[in-house]
């Protein structure tokens, strides 16, 4: 029964795809999962899975910590965080296409990897940051996620930067840092302007970013995630399945 009603709630969503022009994906870290990057909260996930450290995955990413012991930050970063293997996937090559197509306005994404740039998307808006981009904390310079690696291959795994010696730091928001202004208030000219919203691959258990969902003014809210959220009986149409499933049928013909 189940699958049926996943197949008809795929079509309604398909048509309404159809008929937009105006489409915003909201999406977390089950977009990301399915092309093999761990996600955080989950039994499987880096939270509950990593404890070679002494100090738990929540504080080792915080401000205070890259701070206070940046070589074991790093350490934990290139481990878990970092994952140059991982390809975009079929939701991710799904919504690159609706925007080529003209249907989707913009991505607004609580992931740091880069995926949706990787499929094509161009209006990303990346609300936890991106691995892709660092900079040096006294002078500003950008670096790119190659040079990072770079560093770490030749030994230093706490990169400086190669014009004055600082230290450099990755563009992804630590616990205790703000959102960037640019980036929320884009999102969320985005979000109140859509006249769809699909939400995909999110527990929507993230604040502030969860939050921005409130600001939608819409009448086709679409949820898409494999468990039960909060905000379950605020869908319009709620699907219980694979985002990537979802996404690759509704965009195939189109």
């Amino acid at each position: 029964m189940a699958d049926n009603e996943n197949e008809q709630s795929i079509l309604e969503l398909k048509k309404m795809i159809e008929e937009s022009d105006n489409i915003v994906f909201f999406g977390g870290a089950g977009v990301s999962t399915e092309s093999g990057i761990p996600d955080f909260r989950s039994e499987t996930g880096i939270y509950n899975t990593v404890k070679e450290y002494n100090v738990p995955p929540e504080t080792i990413l915080s401000h205070t910590f890259f701070m206070s012991d940046t070589e074991t930050f790093y350490d934990f970063y290139y481990k878990t965080i970092v994952n140059t293997q991982a390809k975009p996937n079929k939701a991710h090559l799904a919504l690159a296409k609706l925007e080529k197509l003209g249907k989707l306005k913009a991505v607004v994404t609580q992931n740091i990897d880069g995926l949706h740039q990787a499929a094509g998307s161009e209006a990303v808006y990346e609300l936890h940051g991106s691995i892709a981009r660092n900079h040096c904390m006294k002078c500003g310079k950008f670096f790119d996620l190659k040079y990072m690696l770079d560093q770490k291959a030749a030994g230093n795994i706490v990169p400086h930067c190669d014009k004055c010696g600082g230290l450099v730091k990755p563009d992804v928001v630590l616990y205790e840092e703000g959102l960037d202004d640019i980036t929320i208030r884009k999102s969320v000219d985005a979000i109140m302007d859509a006249d769809v919203l699909i939400i995909g691959g999110t527990s929507l258990n993230v604040y502030p970013a969860a939050g921005f969902i409130t600001y939608y003014r819409g009448e086709k809210l679409v949820l898409v995630n494999k468990s039960t959220t909060n905000y379950d009986r605020r869908a319009n149409l709620l699907i219980h399945d694979s985002i990537g499933k979802v996404l690759d049928a509704c965009a195939a013909d189109l």
